[in-house]
């Protein structure tokens, strides 16, 4: 990319997200659904004399890409880290079952979740839980029908029980300033000390779970520059290519397979994990 590409292109990482899902959306199709003026706010939030949002930051936006029905799901990651609660989770599930329900109608309704998230939100606990338990639900039954693409694309990342949905999805798509991962770096250095891994070594921590090196082991399809319209095009090209023959958590035995080859009584590398995962994972 020269410096006047560089000028001209559109960060996604800088936008909210509503306007990520305008941009992936055609332009002029996008409706968006319990809106924030519908006033759909988290019950339990405010028993802890916590803030509410009024949409409880999720996002769920109709339209069309490439001419094609399609939602798209949108995380605000400024809202609660992207955590999920019991509104925000029902709201990204009912649209995926939804747009499977449009697909035993004849209806082609594709989805697209925007991942920018830690995952559970814990003054929701097993209400949250429970939601992203019917998200992970969703996405497989609606993958039977189109693919649904996941994007993680700013630096909170996709964590948790949410990274979990990210891995059911058909394909996903990264840029470089993301990371994914179960388990949050934090969490890690607290439950296996800061030898294992030190939450404060951004460079380290990038080097393993950043989406450049997902990418390399084969954890996510595309990895892209943040710019709008390149993530907007490789949403058009997956969708093109339609379902994959076997999503990656049809492919157990082969993760298993890949997972054996690793020594635990050594301190990994990002080298070794992308030299063994980079093997493949045939299913």
């Amino acid at each position: 990319m020269d410096a006047q590409q560089l000028l001209e292109r559109q960060s996604f990482t800088e936008l909210d997200a509503r306007s990520r899902a305008k941009k992936l959306l055609d332009e002029g199709t996008f409706t968006e659904l319990l809106d924030p003026f519908e006033r759909v706010t988290s019950p339990w939030l405010a028993r802890q004399n916590i803030v509410t949002q009024s949409d409880d930051g999720a996002v769920v936006a109709k339209g069309t890409i490439d001419g094609q029905p399609a939602v798209v799901l949108g995380i605000d990651g400024g809202f609660q880290g992207g955590s999920m609660g019991e509104v925000s989770a029902a709201k990204i599930a009912g649209s995926l079952e939804l747009a499977a329900e449009d697909n035993r109608n004849g209806i082609p309704t594709r989805a697209v979740i925007l991942f920018e998230t830690g995952g559970v939100r814990l003054q929701e606990a097993n209400l949250g839980l429970a939601g992203i338990a019917d998200i992970h639900a969703a996405i497989v039954d609606l993958r039977r029908y189109q693919p649904v693409i996941g994007i993680t694309a700013g630096p909170i990342g996709c964590y948790g029980g949410m990274s979990i949905a990210a891995g059911l999805c058909s394909y996903l798509i990264g840029t470089r300033e993301a990371r994914l991962g179960l388990n949050g770096p934090a969490v890690i250095e607290q439950e296996a000390g800061i030898a294992e891994f030190d939450s404060r070594d951004r460079p380290m921590i990038w080097s393993f779970t950043g989406c450049e090196q997902r990418y390399r082991t084969g954890l996510i399809d595309v990895f892209t520059a943040d710019d709008a319209d390149a993530i907007r095009a490789a949403v058009i090209d997956l969708l093109r290519a339609g379902r994959p023959e076997a999503c990656r958590s049809e492919r157990v035995a082969g993760f298993l397979k890949r997972l054996s080859e690793i020594d635990t009584s050594a301190q990994a590398t990002p080298q070794q994990a992308a030299a063994i995962y980079g093997k493949g994972f045939e299913s």
